[in-house]
C-alpha cells in the first residue's frame, strides 16, 4: 500500500507544477469515453476497467486481461448524427508481467459545404461550385503496463499518444502527450490513479491564411496564424469494489473523480486551483453472462433564462444519467449504453454499441 501512496504524491506534486503554464482548453473530444460498457456506467473506469479499453482510462489494467488477443470496437454518433465517434484498440502480453496495447480514436463532422465559390464570376449561384471538407480529430495511443511481483498487488502503465487534427485544408494540427497509471489490488478492493498529459499534451496548428484571407476580410476579423495549444495535465482518482450474491449473481460498485487544472469549471466542486467532477457507477451481473448498468456524473449548475425578458430566472442543479445493458457469450461481448436517459443535463442523449473479443 506505501507503494501506491509514492505513486500518488509524485503525480500530485507534478500537477502542482503544472499551474505555471498557461490554462488551455484543447483535445476535448478526448473526454468522451469510449466502451459501451464504460458509459454505462457514468465513466467510472479509473479502477473499475479491467479490459482492453484500458489503454484509454487506465493503462495499468491492461494486466487485467485474460486471453492472448484482445480486441474492441465501437461506434457512436452525436448531434442527430452529424458528428460520428469512431474506436478500435488491440492488446496482447508480451510476457508473464507486461501487455501491450494499441488504440485509435476518431471523432470528426464530414460532408461539410465549402460555399466560398458559391458565387460565380458573374454574381450567379452554382451549386456545382461548392465543395465538401470534414472536420477531424485523431489520437493514436501506444500503452505499456507492467506488474512487479515484489509490490504485490500493484500495477503501473503508460501511454503515448499522437494527436492530428485536421479542419479540411485550412489547417491542421499535430500534438505529442504522456499519460501514466497505476492500479493497487487487494482482495475485492481496487483503488485506480490516472494522470493524463502529464507532461502538457502540446498541440501545433499549421493554418492555411492564403485560404482564409479573403474571407476574414470581408467579416473584418483578425486571422491568426501558425499558434500551439497546451493540454493541462488532468488526474483521475477511482475506487471499485466487487462481491458476488449467492454465486449466480455479481455486483461491482465504482466512485471516480476528476481533478482539473485549467481554471474553473462548471462542475461540482471548482476552485481557482482545481475543479473536482465526482461520478458514481454500478453493473449488476448474471453468471458473468448478462450485464445491467447504470451511472450517473457531469453534475452542473446551469442558468435558466426568461424566453420574454432574455434574463436569468434561476439557478438549477442538472446531472447526467446513464445505463446500459451487455452479453457475454463465450469470448464475445456486447454491450449498449445509452447516456443522458430523459436529458437531465445539457448534454445530448446518445445510443452507443461497442463489442469485445478475446481470443
Amino acid at each position: 500500500m506505501k507503494y501506491f501512496y509514492i505513486v500518488c504524491i509524485f503525480f500530485v506534486s507534478f500537477l502542482s507544477q503544472a499551474q505555471v503554464l498557461t490554462p488551455k482548453y484543447s483535445n476535448e473530444f478526448l473526454a468522451i469515453g469510449v466502451g459501451a460498457r464504460a458509459l454505462g456506467m457514468g465513466r467510472t473506469q479509473t479502477a473499475a476497467v479491467n479490459d482492453v479499453t484500458a489503454g484509454y482510462w487506465n493503462p495499468s489494467a491492461l494486466l487485467d486481461i485474460r486471453t492472448k488477443y484482445e480486441v474492441s470496437l465501437m461506434h457512436a454518433e452525436y448531434f442527430a448524427g452529424i458528428a460520428k465517434y469512431d474506436y478500435a484498440a488491440f492488446a496482447t502480453p508480451i510476457d508473464s508481467v507486461s501487455h501491450l496495447g494499441v488504440s485509435v480514436i476518431r471523432f470528426a463532422v464530414d460532408d461539410i459545404p465549402d460555399t466560398r465559390f458559391l458565387f460565380d464570376a458573374n454574381g450567379a449561384i452554382n451549386y456545382d461550385n461548392i465543395r465538401f471538407f470534414s472536420a477531424a480529430d485523431y489520437a493514436f495511443l501506444l500503452s505499456y503496463a507492467r506488474k512487479f511481483p515484489k509490490l504485490k498487488g500493484l500495477k503501473l502503465g503508460a501511454n503515448v499518444k499522437v494527436i492530428h487534427r485536421v479542419a479540411g485544408s485550412f489547417a491542421n494540427a499535430w500534438g505529442f502527450g504522456l499519460d501514466v497509471g497505476a492500479m493497487w489490488e487487494r482482495k475485492n478492493w481496487r483503488i485506480g490513479i490516472a494522470a493524463r498529459d502529464v507532461t502538457s499534451t502540446f498541440n501545433t496548428w499549421s493554418v492555411n491564411t492564403a485560404l482564409l484571407e479573403q474571407v476574414y476580410g470581408q467579416t473584418n476579423n483578425t486571422l491568426r496564424g501558425n499558434y500551439t495549444e497546451l493540454t493541462l495535465p488532468k488526474l483521475s482518482i477511482g475506487i471499485a469494489h466487487s462481491w458476488r450474491i449467492k454465486e449466480k449473481f455479481g455486483v461491482l460498485a465504482a466512485l471516480d473523480a476528476d481533478f482539473t487544472f485549467d481554471g474553473k469549471r462548471n462542475v461540482l466542486v471548482k476552485s481557482d486551483f482545481t475543479s473536482i467532477d465526482p461520478r458514481a457507477g454500478i453493473e449488476l451481473d448474471y453468471k458473468k453472462i448478462a450485464f445491467f448498468r447504470a451511472g450517473i456524473g457531469n453534475i452542473q449548475q446551469v442558468k435558466d433564462v426568461d424566453e420574454q425578458t432574455n434574463l436569468y430566472t434561476k439557478t438549477r442543479t442538472t446531472f447526467e444519467p446513464n445505463m446500459g445493458v451487455g452479453v457475454r457469450i463465450n469470448k464475445f461481448q456486447i454491450d449498449y449504453a445509452l447516456t443522458d436517459i430523459g436529458d437531465q443535463s445539457e448534454s445530448l442523449y446518445s445510443n452507443v454499441f461497442s463489442i469485445k473479443v478475446g481470443f
